[in-house]
């Protein structure tokens, strides 16, 4: 298992983690077990930001629940083992689905299905995993 000893880390709102990744309204974040996210990221979770288990999170991300440019709003669910490459930012109302991959540097402002990869500005489904790609992305998180 990835992460055998996992404990959840302490976060306080507005003031960066242990792992220097920062939460804005932290009462309405769901962590799920065994997540991994990357030094300065950024999470709002206004309206709420739902991190399956085992979901990773590359450094530099934003993950937003609230855009002040275009007034949209919305709950984010990035689900069980899915991964956010480095530098991508998750817009309001999005979700990510289990086991599927964002690529680095992704605008991601439509929803990717389970299996998915995905990638671009904006992100665009690339392509599903096989079978094989899938066992191997779960066989450390099972």
């Amino acid at each position: 298992m990835r992460f055998k000893n996992w404990n959840h880390p302490e976060i306080k709102d507005g003031i960066p983690t242990k792992y220097n990744w920062v939460v804005q309204n932290v009462d309405n974040l769901i962590l799920g077990y065994g997540t991994d996210i990357g030094a300065f990221t950024y999470i709002n979770a206004k309206y709420g930001i739902n991190i399956g288990d085992f979901v990773q999170i590359g450094s530099h991300c934003s993950i937003y629940s609230l855009s002040t440019i275009d007034n949209k709003q919305g709950e984010v669910h990035l689900k069980k083992n899915c991964r956010i490459g480095t530098h991508s930012t998750i817009m309001p109302g999005i979700t990510v689905g289990e086991n599927s991959v964002i690529g680095a540097h992704s605008f991601v402002n439509s929803d990717v299905p389970d299996n998915a990869v995905a990638f671009g500005v904006p992100a665009k489904i690339q392509r599903l995993l096989n079978k094989e790609e899938i066992k191997k992305l779960t066989e450390d998180v099972e």
